[in-house]
This record gives C-alpha cells, sequence and structure tokens, in this order.
C-alpha cells in the first residue's frame, strides 16, 4: 500500500485542497490522485488517517534508522543506499566497484545487503565479485526498511569489531543495493550516510521529474551506461536540468559500469574524496567531453 512505503512528503511538496478544480482545460484530461493533503489515495481511507498512518509507520522506522546510524558510526563504517528502477544497473556497478576497491584500497573492508523481492542471484554475484553479502528477500514488499538492513548487517564480517585497525580513513564500506523501484525506497531511511540514485541512459531523461521524491531524497545521482549514448535519445543536460530542480544541491557523475568509464571518480566519491565547487565544474567538462564524443557518431548515423 503506497500510504505505508511513505510515497509522499507533504513537508517537500504544498498539497493541492482536495476538490479543487482544474486550472486550466487541459487539466480536464489529468486525474491527480495525489493532489490531496496526504499526497496518496486509499480507497475507504480519509486523507487524515493516511498523513498519520504515514507518520506512525515512519516515524518507527526513523528511530530504527538512527540507531544504526550510530551502530554504523561506532564500527566507523560508510554506508550508502543505492536506488534505482529495476535494470539501470545497480548489481554491475557493484561488481565493478568492488573489482576497482580492491585494487585501489585493498585492505578496505567491504560487504554489501543485497535487497529483491525474491531470489539469491544478486548476492551471489556480488560474493562472486569478491565481497560478502547477504540476501534480504522483501516478498510482496517494495523496498528496505531500517529493521531489514539492522538484521543484515549483523551477519557480516563488518559487524566484528577487527576492521577498527584498518589504515584507512574510512574503517569500512557498506554498500546497500536497495529494491529496484524509484517511488518507494524515497523515505525510507535506512541508516545511511546518503541515497545514491542511479539512472541509466536507457530508462529516458525525464524521470526525475517524473520521481522528483526519490532524486530530492538522493545525495548523488549516477548516470549509468553512458557507453549506450550513441544508441538511445537521452539528453544529458536535460535529465542534470531535471534533477536540479527538484534537488539543487544533488550531484552528479557520468559513468558505464560496462567499460569502466568514469568508476575512478565514482570510487573516490565513495572514499570520500569530493572535488572541489566552483568555475568550470568536473561534471561541465564531463559533460561537454560526452557530448563532444557523441557528435561525429550522431553525424554519422544521421
Amino acid at each position: 500500500m503506497c500510504v505505508v512505503c511513505g510515497c509522499g512528503d507533504a513537508k517537500r511538496n504544498m498539497p493541492v485542497a482536495a476538490g479543487a478544480g482544474p486550472a486550466s482545460a487541459d487539466d480536464t484530461l489529468r486525474l491527480d490522485f495525489g493532489a490531496g493533503a496526504a499526497r496518496v489515495s486509499v480507497p475507504g481511507m480519509s486523507q487524515a488517517r493516511a498523513i498519520k498512518l504515514e507518520a506512525d509507520v515512519l516515524g518507527a522506522n526513523q528511530r530504527l534508522a538512527d540507531r544504526n546510524r550510530a551502530h554504523f558510526a561506532a564500527h566507523r563504517v560508510s554506508a550508502y543506499n543505492l536506488v534505482s528502477s529495476p535494470g539501470a544497473g545497480k548489481t554491475s556497478l557493484l561488481c565493478a566497484t568492488i573489482g576497482l576497491l580492491q585494487r585501489r584500497a585493498p585492505g578496505l573492508p567491504l560487504a554489501v545487503i543485497e535487497g529483491d523481492q525474491q531470489t539469491s542471484h544478486d548476492a551471489e554475484r556480488i560474493r562472486a565479485s569478491g565481497a560478502a553479502a547477504v540476501q534480504v528477500n522483501t516478498g510482496k514488499g517494495c523496498h528496505l526498511d531500517a529493521r531489514m538492513v539492522a538484521a543484515a548487517f549483523e551477519r557480516l564480517p563488518l559487524h566484528a569489531a577487527a576492521h577498527h585497525d584498518a589504515a584507512s580513513e574510512i574503517g569500512a564500506l557498506l554498500l546497500i543495493e536497495n529494491v529496484g523501484n524509484l517511488v518507494c525506497p524515497a523515505l525510507w531511511d535506512l541508516g545511511e550516510q546518503a541515497k545514491v540514485a542511479i539512472l541509466s541512459v536507457t530508462e529516458g531523461d525525464d524521470k526525475p521529474a517524473k520521481y522528483p521524491d526519490m532524486f530530492a531524497a538522493a545525495g548523488l545521482m549516477v548516470i549509468n551506461k553512458i557507453d549506450l549514448l550513441p544508441h538511445v535519445d537521452f539528453d544529458l543536460q536535460r535529465c542534470i536540468d531535471f534533477a536540479r530542480r527538484v534537488n539543487p544541491d544533488i550531484e552528479v557523475m557520468l559513468l558505464s559500469a560496462r567499460t569502466g568509464d568514469g568508476l575512478e571518480r565514482w570510487v573516490d566519491w565513495l572514499l570520500g574524496e569530493r572535488p572541489g565547487a566552483g568555475g568550470d565544474s568536473p561534471l561541465d567538462r564531463r559533460v561537454r567531453d560526452v557530448q563532444a564524443h557523441l557528435r561525429p557518431v550522431l553525424e554519422k548515423a544521421g
């Protein structure tokens, strides 16, 4: 049920009064069931009841998430929550990341929590790449919650104290692959340091506008599969502009998990190495480089 998943965030968005008429003739062709105070419509449930239920459920989860965050800090674990729609390449990115981290920071303890409705396929891929992984199956659930993450963390080697002596500035790294879903995980805090929204160029450049809650909650947007840009209709700048409209502070990164292009900068980000701001940013230069590379390819294609 969407209200239980917390798809609406009444604190961030001004609600439209229930029963308000269309603002223009064009609006007669659009039904907005998220226009009430709760920003969600549940048959047989009032807006006030929906708001209270959401507050109760998310409040309980927040208390557990805060406990997780304190637990991670005590173990010197940096945790990141990877969110995306199905097929954006989260698992492929994780496998490539594990390989590069093992070369860049061989003494850094690393583990993954894998979230899916069913199967252990992704956790098996992660283990084959060389990292510890716990699979969390949610059944009919459409996202991970803080309780699930706490239970999974207890089963990981990171929960032991041995890695506290690691020489790295980061004691350990925990990567959480959430269930593929651009809606429900947006408001569920797991105790992570940041949410990372992964978007592939095969999905369309308007996803941040269509699913604003997710990109508003994310600290970083990774645009994956840029090696496919010559073959798809995807406007990089338009996508970035949409993301910045809902979240002016969001960082943006371009990469290809398949070719490794941009992967070094992603690992820098995970290890806490943030580029400086101001002037001609690394992202501006990166977008220009990619567009310059694409131009002759697209012109040749006609």
